[in-house]
């Protein structure tokens, strides 16, 4: 049974620290729960402040309050503050103050390329982490409150980038080689002493608990897992795991699959998770907005089956309309782009194998080592396969710039350029060189390509040039394949791009973001995927049928951001390319 394998969460029963952080995959749960125990602590006569730093966050929905970023109290709630950050806007003011003081000053193509080089994600985990150390450090706060809760925790890589060494200014001031991260530091002298306590605070086991929340499935936990070790690596040792969206019962066809799928992703979680203290939470069938949702949150679950809509007439678009209009309009490079865990991987072997079978030759690629699906494709008359394994290219990238930069720098120097080398922006540009290998290959078959470069990534390496300096510290050219890509991917007669989502709330603002980023970089995308919708399957648990409720609200917002050309594929448990219809 599910629900004896682990004790469910209660945070009445667990000795908690100050300073807690909840952090997870997208979509997972962390900030409901956040919330849910930020309520309870108050309620218990704490004095609770609840800082976000989700760009994506949906706190103000959740109190159903206006919040700002000094700190709210919610009514109905004696004892709780919540502060809602936002990183994004952080982000954009941290970037002006950096590039301010050069404007007028140096040419104009220089200031674009420093404002694209602090437009990617790490910047924005700098900024958000800029703002929540004066929560984590300020003396005041901490006498004032009994717990202070941050929902979104800083990743490993930017906690060892604040810890480096001094002497930042004078790098970054010699530094011109087009480091995909390194220019994020440019503002941070003056705030090392407090990036410094941080640190400390956040890695004394006596004051901060790091609380990593997952799905029962398998990416999630594998993110939980990445961040654990991260963080362990940093002595951030005091962690405890929350399984979230536990199904406990079943009872038909499409809840049972649910349930042995979660039961066997609980049994296989990795060695190094099953040594921390792990509690779940039950599947809720509601969505955890308004006071009264979360106070039931670590309660029992009451709920009534409900009459659902048919609504397969509203949505009537499935992969195959998406694929018709691909071979219609001769698309020769197709990307599917999307936050893990939506699907993307199954998608594009689907989309490889339709257009296989309308006796289109095909070139697919994927970044995922599942055997499966590669073997479902190979079944396939007219499609070649190619896998790009990222770890081998980030390290052969990596050991490119390293034996280059040892040639004029310092070990000081270096270590920057070795946490550089760690960042998401390096393995998406040491991946991005793969890739343009690969669409290559368009001049002669259509090539379809799961988890492709980032908008930012894209404008990074085409900003001034700056694809070419980092070109210039390891082989000394541009490759012809690398020159080719860009213009090829903004020519919207030879592109496609499908963002792959799910019908949630953070998985879609996430998806809103990536389209947005998109366009910044000049490409268009035309086709959405609405993947794994529970509405489209005619399950007769109670559970499941209250949850399809909530559904519809985001197919919705999707099918407007894409102007009615959304794909909708229903709940399988056996997500494989071969059975998607």
């Amino acid at each position: 049974m599910i629900d004896n394998m682990f004790e469910k969460f209660n945070p009445e029963k667990i000795n908690l620290t100050k300073y807690l952080f909840f952090t997870g995959k997208g979509g997972v749960g962390k900030t409901s729960t956040a919330c849910a125990v930020a309520v309870k602590l108050a309620d218990a006569g704490k004095n609770v402040l609840l800082v976000s730093t989700d760009p994506a966050s949906n706190l103000q929905d959740v109190f159903a309050t206006q919040l700002d970023d000094k700190g709210t109290a919610i009514e109905g709630v004696t004892g709780l503050l919540v502060a809602n950050l936002n990183p994004e806007q952080a982000a954009q003011e941290y970037r002006e103050s950096v590039v301010a003081p050069y404007r007028g000053k140096l040419p104009d193509s220089v200031i674009k390329n420093m404002e694209e080089q602090l437009s990617g994600s790490c910047t924005v985990e700098i900024a958000a982490f800029n703002q929540f150390s004066y929560f984590i450090t300020d003396k005041e706060t901490e006498k004032k409150f009994d717990h202070i809760i941050f929902d979104t925790a800083p990743t490993g890589h930017t906690l060892r980038m604040l810890q480096l060494p001094s002497a930042w200014s004078n790098f970054i001031k010699d530094s011109t080689h087009g480091a995909s991260c390194l220019g994020q530091l440019a503002g941070l002298e003056e705030k090392k002493d407090i990036y410094k306590n941080a640190v400390e605070n956040l890695s004394d086991k006596n004051k901060t608990t790091l609380i990593l929340v997952a799905r029962p499935q398998t990416t999630p936990v594998l993110e939980a897992q990445r961040s654990s070790h991260e963080l362990s690596e940093l002595k951030i040792n005091n962690q405890l795991l929350i399984i979230n969206g536990v199904l406990t019962k079943a009872s038909d066809e499409v809840s049972q699959k649910i349930y042995d799928k979660q039961y066997q992703s609980m049994k296989n979680i990795p060695r190094e998770l099953a040594e921390l203290d792990t509690y779940l939470i039950p599947l809720r069938s509601y969505n955890i907005l308004g006071l009264d949702n979360l106070r039931a949150f670590f309660q029992e679950d009451k709920y009534e089956a409900i009459q659902v809509h048919d609504i397969n007439s509203k949505y009537d678009k499935s992969l195959d309309t998406l694929v018709e209009d691909l071979y219609k309009t001769g698309k020769k490079v197709i990307f599917t782009m999307g936050k893990g865990g939506v699907g993307k991987t199954t998608i594009a072997a689907s989309i490889a194998v339709k257009l296989a079978q309308k006796g289109v030759k095909v070139h697919l690629t994927s970044t995922d080592p599942a055997d499966h699906l590669q073997y479902t494709a190979t079944k396939t008359k007219n499609i070649s396969l190619s896998h790009i394994d990222e770890k081998k290219e980030l390290f052969k990238y990596q050991q490119e710039v390293l034996n280059k930069a040892r040639e004029t720098m310092t070990d000081e120097q270096l270590a920057y350029i070795e946490e550089d080398l760690r960042s998401p922006c390096t393995q998406e540009i040491a991946v991005f060189r793969a890739f343009a290998d690969i669409v290559d290959k368009a001049e002669n078959e259509v090539v379809v390509i799961d988890t492709a470069p980032t908008g930012h990534t894209l404008l990074l390496l085409d900003s001034t040039q700056s694809y070419h300096k980092e070109v210039e510290r390891t082989k000394g050219e541009t490759p012809l394949s690398v020159q080719r890509l860009l213009p090829r991917l903004r020519d919207k007669q030879q592109t496609e791009v499908v963002i792959v989502t799910l019908p949630e709330a953070t998985p879609v603002f996430e998806a809103k973001r990536l389209h947005t980023d998109l366009a910044r970089a000049g490409i268009e995308n035309k086709w959405w995927v609405v993947n794994q919708c529970m509405s489209l399957t005619n399950t007769d648990n109670a559970m499941l049928k209250a949850r399809v409720a909530s559904e519809e609200k985001w197919m919705d917002k999707v099918n407007e951001l894409s102007q009615g050309n959304t794909a909708v594929i229903a709940w399988n448990d056996d997500i494989s390319a071969e059975n998607i219809d």
